[in-house]
């Protein structure tokens, strides 16, 4: 059975937290690796708009898909903008579905001030956690263990730094999940060399 990946997006998320990620699944999965990707919204919507602009169609609710893994992004943290990475933990409704969802065991990971969401929802306490420069004041706020790292793997939840760091997530999720040959293979066909070890609690 396929491992389901839902990449949940709102109005206001940084086009490449989401649009990159999801490259990189759906190039592995071109590629065999037995993953399902798809974009997922919290409450029923045809489609969000995006920090820059961007449109972007949505595949359904979260609530509908049945995920392993949920990666979510960041996007106008810093302006504090009304829609927003920043006013989706003001709402509290995603933090709390996060919060759920990693009660019942499905793994988490965030993308540049995605991390936030993560930290409002409670699954960074205690644990090693990175967001976008700009945000990491306001991490070392949380009970999260602000470490410096391009992607830190915390086993079932992970974190990335700023934007163009989940194309690092993506890849290493890629390579834990199908290997690092279909890893390697991804990389070179988006032509993108990856950056910086990935920090492991303990390593």
């Amino acid at each position: 059975m396929a491992a389901e990946i839902a990449v949940v997006v709102y109005d206001g998320f940084d086009e490449l937290d989401a649009v990159a990620p999801y490259e990189v699944f759906s190039n592995a999965a071109a590629r065999g690796c037995d993953i399902d990707v798809s974009l997922r919204t919290l409450d029923a919507a045809e489609s969000v708009t995006a920090s820059h602009g961007l449109r972007v169609e949505v595949d359904g609710r979260l609530a509908d898909a049945d995920p392993d893994l949920v990666v979510v992004p960041g996007g106008g943290w810093n302006d504090r903008a009304d829609e927003s990475a920043w006013a989706e933990t003001q709402r509290g409704d995603l933090p709390r579905e996060l919060a759920d969802l990693r009660e019942r065991g499905v793994e988490l990971a965030a993308v540049c001030t995605g991390g936030m969401l993560l930290a409002e929802a409670g699954v960074l306490d205690g644990r090693p956690a990175v967001t976008h420069a700009s945000a990491l004041d306001d991490l070392e706020a949380t009970d999260a263990e602000v470490v410096d790292a391009r992607v830190v793997d915390d086993g079932e939840v992970l974190t990335a730094g700023g934007v163009t760091s989940g194309l690092d997530l993506a890849l290493h999720l890629v390579a834990r999940l199908c290997g690092d040959e279909v890893a390697d293979d991804v990389a070179t066909t988006i032509e993108y060399e990856p950056r910086g070890e990935v920090y492991r609690d303990g390593e």
